[in-house]
């Protein structure tokens, strides 16, 4: 029997949509991430975070490095803004109760991604 994603391990799609929508509670009220999202559709950028978290906890939607490129090309993200951002989701995981080890591996999978976001 294969091994259970952490995708599948904590609820499939309806919880980390749960995730993300606090997730973005946690950035909107943040000073240095929050402006980020000014002017910005929402419901498009949590669809979007949705599928990202999910391909993060081995789910069914990816994103690639040239996506992810992309979609970040246009903001000036410093590392400071993703180690904030890195701080909420550990805080938003652990809140939704992970197990720590599991919210390293995401952490871990998110960090991979620096270098495509941080300008």
């Amino acid at each position: 029997m294969a091994e259970r994603t952490l995708y599948e391990s904590y609820g499939g799609f309806s919880q980390v949509s749960k995730i993300v929508l606090s997730f973005y509670d946690s950035l909107l009220d943040n000073d240095e991430i929050g402006p980020f999202f000014d002017d910005v559709d929402m419901s498009r950028i949590v669809d979007h975070q949705t599928k990202f978290i999910a391909s993060l906890l081995g789910g069914p939607a990816a994103y690639t490095d040239k996506q992810l490129q992309q979609l970040h090309a246009h903001l000036d993200i410093t590392d400071a803004h993703f180690d904030e951002l890195e701080t909420l989701l550990r805080e938003t995981l652990l809140g939704h109760g992970m197990a720590s080890d599991d919210v390293e591996t995401v952490l871990a999978e998110f960090g991979k991604r620096r270098p495509l976001i941080v300008r």
